[in-house]
């Protein structure tokens, strides 16, 4: 059984395996359908997709507008302006054949620069706050890439209420002296505020570099041996205070994935360190 984590101050028990979209944005809709039904068997109940995730928000509409009031739904929107995110939100409601979102997200704000054309007047927040009134989001958070998410996040806070953060947490990462610190910063406050903390890049490996074959869709190399993917969820799900983590981008690993979170609890923190630290090749895909 799918361990569930409450969401910060939104009222919702979450799966602590969130299903990634972007493993939808270039398969098929038989694919795409089978790998939600999958989840959905399974005890996912967090969906997490964006506008720029290729065909995702479309390969979802068929089965999600089904069991809407059965899940969460949460997109993103990654345009900087008002009128073009509030347009990009729209489009998002129409692709997966809803009447709204559960979260809407501005995405890849990573750097304190982003969090600033966000933020500004004029700027996506707004878009996001006024959708929020119109009744089609009902809550909003910011999601980050990079080393400096943690810090622009931290700020975010302190400039508008958000209620989610998403970034990136793996076990590499976290042995950065300088992200270990600015994460538990976040985390701090986090706790602090009531705000539900949800991470990517569990079980990112390494970049790809100049390798040719790159037998599964993910913009990284992921761990694919099951006690590597059992190790970094473990890891991730370790800190009380995470409410989940979002899959990889490729519906192959999802079922490996979902089978290390029915098993989290039976690894202690000293093996997942043993396997993780043992492995060649280990680095941050940022």
């Amino acid at each position: 059984m799918i361990p569930r984590r409450p969401l910060g101050r939104i009222p919702f028990e979450s799966s602590v395996v969130m299903f990634g979209a972007a493993s939808l944005g270039n398969v098929t809709q038989d694919e795409a359908d089978a790998s939600i039904r999958y989840a959905l068997e399974r005890g996912v109940n967090h969906f997490d997709t964006a506008a720029s995730y290729g065909h995702a928000e479309e390969r979802m509409g068929p089965i999600i507008s089904e069991v809407r009031d059965e899940i969460f739904l949460a997109t993103k929107t990654g345009e900087r302006s008002k009128e073009k995110a509030k347009a990009e939100i729209y489009r998002s409601l129409e692709r997966m054949r809803v009447d709204s979102v559960d979260l809407l997200q501005l995405h890849a704000v990573g750097t304190i620069a982003e969090l600033d054309s966000c933020t500004t007047k004029g700027g996506a927040l707004e878009a996001a706050i006024e959708a929020k009134e119109e009744g089609v989001v009902k809550h909003i958070g910011i999601t980050g890439h990079g080393h400096e998410a943690p810090i622009a996040h931290l700020e975010a806070l302190r400039r508008y209420p958000f209620e989610t953060v998403l970034l990136p947490l793996n076990h590499y990462m976290y042995t950065m002296p300088e992200y270990r610190e600015a994460f538990d910063a976040l985390m701090e406050e986090a706790v602090n505020r009531e705000v539900a903390v949800r991470v990517i890049k569990a079980i990112a490996k390494a970049p790809w570099g100049e390798r040719r074959q790159r037998p599964y869709a993910t913009w990284y190399e992921p761990f694919d041996r099951q006690d590597a993917i059992d190790a970094c969820v473990h890891f991730v799900l370790k800190f009380p205070n995470v409410a989940g983590f979002a899959s990889a981008g490729d519906v192959h690993l999802f079922p490996k994935i979902v089978e290390a979170v029915e098993r989290f609890g039976s690894m202690t923190d000293e093996e997942a360190d043993r396997i993780l630290s043992s492995v060649g090749g280990y680095t941050s895909v940022f």
